[in-house]
């Protein structure tokens, strides 16, 4: 398979070898053999390093662009407009140094790897987070559309096409989500072209209640006799507008009861949504906040054998123009007042329900079952400025696609290591480079799906998995 990487710190590979990899791909671009194709693995899947380590995978996608510079790669000897106000700390990878804000997650680095190279060429959030939950671009590149029924399915609807759970009643879970952009629900989050039935199934804040999904609560006066009749008598109404079958919203609103059946019929299911299971401590350990609750909510839901839980870190990518005091609602997009945000509002949130999330797993012995992974859409750009069109009266970050870092945790990944590197402005790569294509071909192969197979849309067309490839370094391969 081919992939994005860069000829020189400053210039992409010519536009006919991006369009190989599918840059603005419609949904033609779906389409097996068409732009967005690409050859077989050199070996078969299941020798590729990872491949089937992952029982479940969680993905915290941090909504808004974390930038790298501030967080997983500082750069102390770059001048002050580079480097920014924050000093970096050591970490327990030998020679490998974090933001100062985020020692917890310092002390757990010894179980992470750090790809400090990503790299592509989407400037906005709405396209941007499209291409990270799907892998591929949006046909409006570094733009902010409205998600669209012939968009691409994001990872988890692709994986409830292609494998289907079956210990658990759903396949994919979203948490704390929708993700928004800054009001508008984001692109790539759902079914597209396979239809609402595909989407995973979405909660927003977890924190508030003690069962996540309160309707699961069993009723007193609704014993299983009763709920089965209500299934019997729903499917005889159904039976009974067979002439609408063949419409898509029937059968995506077939596919919907049947989850919600599933989900009643099933008490692990409702065990696992309740977080008043958790010990006291614990919960406090991650945070009594949206995102460090969905955090703790991603791990029960991996030991009940869900195989991938997102959990969107900040609902919002900019809530903060609306809710500037409140914590909950600050996304990563800080275009101004950059560290005033990550010193008082991101960070202390982040280091704690992320570096929770690594020890709890390690803990427990679900570590070496489950892939973790946190990143973003992009990071942020090399150079501190203020920028008027924004909020904020402190310099700040714009957008910045062409390097980033993500952090991978388990599943057969090679502990306290950094895979890739940024040159010494944080600008650009200064080795290979990664994309959000190769991120969701590592999903795949880590569940054990060769991320070079196809499945088949509504009309049975065949799209293939992923057109990248597994990150190999990060399992210590070349």
């Amino acid at each position: 398979m081919t992939q994005i990487t860069l000829q020189d710190p400053h210039s992409f590979q010519p536009r006919r070898q991006l369009l190989r990899q599918g840059l603005g791909c419609g949904l033609s671009g779906l389409l097996a053999g068409a732009a967005c194709g690409s050859a077989k693995a050199e070996i078969p899947a299941s020798q590729v390093p990872g491949f089937g380590r992952a029982k479940s995978v969680i993905v915290v996608f941090a909504s808004g662009g974390q930038s790298h510079l501030d967080m997983w790669d500082p750069k102390p000897d770059a001048p002050l407009e580079i480097r920014g106000e924050f000093s970096a700390i050591n970490t327990r990878i030998p020679g490998v140094s974090f933001c100062e804000h985020m020692p917890q997650i310092a002390q757990v680095a010894d179980r992470l790897s750090i790809v400090r190279s990503m790299s592509h060429e989407d400037l906005d959030h709405g396209s941007a987070f499209y291409l990270a939950m799907t892998g591929r671009y949006h046909r409006r590149r570094s733009a902010n559309p409205p998600p669209a029924t012939d968009d691409h399915p994001c990872y988890g609807a692709v994986l409830q096409r292609v494998r289907p759970a079956t210990e658990f009643s759903q396949t994919a879970i979203h948490l704390n989500g929708p993700a928004l952009v800054p009001e508008l629900e984001a692109p790539g989050q759902f079914g597209g072209v396979l239809g609402r039935g595909f989407d995973p199934l979405t909660l927003g804040d977890v924190a508030t209640e003690p069962v996540a999904i309160p309707s699961l609560l069993p009723h007193a006066d609704l014993p299983g006799i009763r709920m089965q009749t209500r299934k019997s008598l729903l499917q005889s109404l159904e039976d009974h507008r067979k002439d609408l079958a063949a419409q898509k919203l029937m059968l995506e609103k077939d596919a919907l009861y049947e989850q919600a059946f599933r989900m009643l019929e099933r008490p692990e299911a409702r065990t696992a949504f309740d977080l008043s299971r958790e010990p006291e401590s614990l919960r406090r350990r991650y945070g009594l906040n949206r995102s460090g609750q969905a955090c703790l909510l991603a791990r029960r839901l991996a030991e009940a054998g869900v195989p991938l839980t997102t959990v969107i870190w900040s609902y919002s990518n900019r809530g903060q123009d609306k809710a500037p005091q409140s914590t909950d609602s600050y996304g990563w997009d800080t275009h101004n007042d950059i560290f005033y945000g990550l010193r008082n509002h991101l960070l202390p949130r982040f280091d704690q329900g992320f570096s929770a999330l690594i020890e709890d797993l390690d803990q427990r012995g679900m570590l070496d079952s489950t892939l973790v992974i946190a990143m973003g859409e992009f990071g942020r750009a090399p150079l501190v400025a203020l920028e008027p069109r924004f909020a904020g009266a402190a310099p700040g970050r714009k957008h910045w696609a062409s390097v980033y870092s993500i952090a991978f945790a388990g599943a057969g990944v090679q502990p306290g290591t950094t895979v890739g590197a940024s040159d010494e402005s944080g600008a650009y790569p200064d080795s290979q480079s990664w994309g959000p294509w190769d991120v969701i071909a590592t999903i795949f192969s880590a569940l054990g799906v060769d991320p070079a197979d196809h499945f088949l849309d509504h009309v049975d067309r065949p799209i293939q998995i992923s057109d990248g490839q597994v990150i190999r370094p990060l399992y210590g391969s070349a």
